[in-house]
């Protein structure tokens, strides 16, 4: 039996039909010339053949008597993959547009709660003749990162596949699932173990939050604050309904390195840069771009090197997109110092920032929070606290395989909410960023629109950064090297 996190338990708690909250990638597959049998079917083999390599794949939610606290995970004895494994065909004539939209209707489902929280679709009838393949599973079982981690154990680096050791599973089987009363005490031991936690944690979490404040204080000196505000408000930030748009597009990641090495940045900096321009051109003809800068919401990773744990270690940060500035360079210059000044702040607050707290409440409190925010349509009145969310995720290097067969691709998809109704995500993957745009169909109606606009702004950052060189950065403004996504997640 494994206790939820109060970070996982969250997304359970704040998921209504309007917002999913599970993540997913999409994926073109190339099949060999001599390929045999069908995909679907040696997938779903595969997928019986390592199903007790990661847990995930079989844990299964077992609610709390009345609700009263957060569900534990227990694993499923036997996993229904005829059920968790689908396979779909496209109508004629099977274009990207048509997959896009596919996916779309499928991401706006909710999972079944009564089963292991995920599902993999195999689609066919594409006319380039690949099959694609979109996972999708609930953010409650796992983040960015770990959900690389275990892309890394589904998939192969080459065609034939690998063995795998067997790991042993860490709930408890369906035979032996637990009664109320079993429930009702590991969320007491769960709680009382947090409140222990945070007593103990108390004086770090002052001294950290008075450096903090004094950092703050110093930056507002030097006006370096003033843009800390709401966001301004613009057609992406509505209440939002179920349905979704979803369009994907890859971009060399030897072109992103490139713009970061010649500017002094990162290369999240500069996909934070490409995202401020396609949305420029976006809201060029969507209401206008505002005269503030567009916030974005960028997940930041609380994970130590090596730590795969199947649950979600991050937090969120808001970072200036500068979409006010016109030219493209001196925008990634912009959103380079701001960057930096968020990336510095979440380093020295990063071991006080909770992903686990007491759950005893929680569902009934947040449950409730999130089904009146989204009836009462609150989103459309209040000014939002940001406009979209971007997410970085580091991919594999290397080409990938699935069931004989090399993954040619790698688009993520996301989550988005009642205010914030587009999410950006990347990863890198064998030398590309795969963009994912997931987006409420309230908010934007067609997400290719996004695509064309993040290749305008590509071509047009690279016009420009040809010509004109970074300025000297000051000593003061020191800045640490983040390890950064590659690829789509």
């Amino acid at each position: 039996m494994k206790a939820l996190s109060g970070l996982d338990g969250a997304f359970l708690h704040l998921e209504t039909p309007a917002t999913p909250m599970h993540v997913g990638s999409l994926h073109l597959v190339d099949l060999p010339a001599a390929y045999k049998g069908e995909f679907c079917e040696r997938a779903k083999r595969l997928l019986a053949a390592r199903m007790h390599f990661a847990p995930v794949f079989r844990r299964r939610l077992a609610p709390m008597a009345l609700q009263f606290a957060n569900p534990v995970w227990v694993d499923a004895a036997n996993v229904d993959l005829d059920f968790h494994v689908r396979c779909l065909r496209l109508p004629s004539p099977g274009t990207q547009a048509q997959l896009e939209a596919c996916v779309a209707d499928l991401h706006a489902k909710l999972l079944d709660r009564s089963r292991p929280l995920w599902m993999l679709y195999v689609i066919e009838g594409l006319a380039s003749g690949q099959p694609a393949c979109y996972v999708k599973i609930h953010h409650a079982v796992l983040d960015g990162a770990a959900g690389m981690a275990l892309a890394r154990a589904l998939f192969d680096v080459a065609p034939g596949a690998r063995r795998i050791a067997r790991v042993e599973p860490d709930a408890l089987p369906d035979a032996d699932s637990p009664g109320a009363l079993r429930l009702a005490a590991v969320a007491l031991r769960h709680d009382a173990a947090q409140y222990l936690k945070l007593l103990r944690h108390l004086p770090e979490v002052a001294r950290t939050l008075a450096g903090i404040a004094r950092g703050l204080g110093s930056e507002a000196a030097s006006g370096a604050s003033r843009q800390r505000s709401l966001a301004p408000r613009t057609s992406l930030n509505v209440a939002i309904t179920p349905g979704r748009s979803f369009a994907a597009v890859s971009l060399p990641l030897a072109d992103v390195r490139g713009l970061a090495g010649r500017h002094d940045a990162t290369v999240n900096d500069v996909v934070l840069a490409l995202c401020s321009g396609a949305l420029r051109r976006y809201l060029s003809r969507h209401g206008g771009i505002p005269r503030k800068p567009l916030l974005a919401l960028m997940p930041i990773s609380l994970r130590e090197p090596g730590n795969v744990e199947f649950t979600t270690k991050a937090t969120l940060s808001l970072v200036s997109l500068a979409s006010h500035v016109a030219d493209p360079v001196r925008r990634l210059h912009a959103i380079r110092d701001a960057a930096a000044r968020v990336k510095s702040l979440a380093r020295r607050a990063r071991n006080i920032i909770p992903t686990d707290f007491p759950s005893i409440g929680t569902p009934w409190l947040l449950g409730g929070l999130a089904s009146l925010y989204g009836r009462s349509r609150l989103a459309d009145a209040l000014p939002p606290i940001a406009n979209v969310v971007i997410s970085n995720v580091p991919g594999s290097p290397v080409t990938l395989h699935i069931a004989g067969a090399r993954m040619a691709s790698y688009w993520p998809l996301s989550i988005v909410e009642h205010g914030v109704g587009l999410n950006i995500t990347v990863v890198s993957y064998a030398g590309t960023l795969g963009f994912g745009f997931t987006a409420a169909r309230r908010a934007v109606p067609d997400a290719s629109e996004l695509v064309r606009d993040l290749v305008a702004a590509h071509d047009e950052l690279q016009r420009h950064a040809s010509c004109m060189r970074a300025p000297t950065r000051k000593p003061a403004a020191k800045r640490h090297a983040v390890r950064r996504s590659r690829a789509p997640a």
